[in-house]
């Protein structure tokens, strides 16, 4: 179903850049989604691994001449590294685990925006890919990306490996007594969440062709993903991207043209949402025993 909406989108709705972004944010919530929704650890850096993948990406096609599709799988490695390297804070839980992972992707930043690096990165020039610029095969290898990126969600909300996430993120005590290997499945599960953002920013980047990189580092990108997933209701299939196709259809209508009302009705939303709906709008459903993937 997923697949048929964005390959029939452009058939009525001509506006490529709007039907891609709102795939990418479908994708980062997804990917958060793996995180926060199985193992409870909220990601504020997420975007970190997004404009990683972008830059690995960029790096790739502009000093190998690589296929793009190796370029970006190559980004998603590069992003997973960066996770692996970061695993650490994984020690790390709730406030303190967001806030260094926060401070993670802005070091990040400032490494890639660095003047000194501009002969590599482009500093805070931006960096230029107009040589595999191919709107149409970047629309459907991001459409691909959010249908992996859902079918993992899918696998982790019904396997065994998903039963013991969840336990883990109720209680990591007893579910290591229980036989579940507490360590290595949410470093997995961390690797795979930074592995996505990374080939979504890889994706991203190559159909944006030219970007700076306060584009790709931006903290807005973490901050729409983690409402969106919210709003839809995490630790689901449907949720992440129900949260955000509304949200994102919402921004575009009226977040450009009028933004001052946007963040009234965005605010407004956002408290709504934790006063009457902690769980997302799929709880709206759960509350009456009806069963949602």
């Amino acid at each position: 179903m997923l697949a048929f909406v964005f390959l029939m989108a452009p058939e009525f709705y001509t506006n490529h850049s709007v039907l891609l972004t709102m795939m990418t944010f479908m994708g980062l919530a997804q990917g958060l989604n793996l995180l926060y929704g199985f193992t409870g650890y909220l990601p504020f850096g997420y975007v970190g691994f997004f404009g990683t993948g972008a830059y690995a990406t960029s790096l790739l096609v502009t000093f190998t001449g690589l296929p793009i599709l190796v370029c970006v799988l190559g980004g998603g490695l590069a992003a997973a590294l960066i996770a692996l390297i970061l695993g650490p804070l994984l020690r790390l839980s709730g406030a303190y685990f967001s806030i260094a992972n926060l401070a993670a992707s802005q070091i990040i930043y400032f490494i890639v925006a660095n003047e000194d690096l501009k002969s590599i990165t482009g500093g805070p020039y931006g960096i230029k890919i107009e040589q595999v610029y191919a709107p149409h095969a970047s629309y459907l290898t991001m459409l691909a990306l959010l249908l992996v990126v859902t079918a993992l969600a899918a696998y982790f909300r019904l396997s065994r490996f998903g039963l013991g996430l969840k336990a883990m993120n109720q209680d990591p005590v007893s579910a290591a007594f229980a036989g579940v290997n507490v360590v290595r499945e949410r470093l997995i599960v961390w690797l795979v969440s930074a592995a996505m953002a990374g080939m979504i920013g890889g994706t991203y980047a190559w159909d944006l062709s030219v970007f700076y990189p306060s584009a790709v580092f931006t903290l807005q990108i973490s901050v729409f993903a983690i409402v969106f997933a919210l709003f839809g209701g995490v630790g689901t299939v449907i949720g992440p991207l129900l949260g955000a196709a509304v949200l994102y259809m919402l921004y575009d209508g009226i977040g450009v043209s009028a933004p001052q009302y946007f963040e009234l009705i965005y605010g407004a939303l956002i408290v709504g949402l934790v006063l009457f709906l902690p769980n997302g709008l799929m709880s709206l459903l759960t509350r009456r025993r009806i069963n949602v993937l």
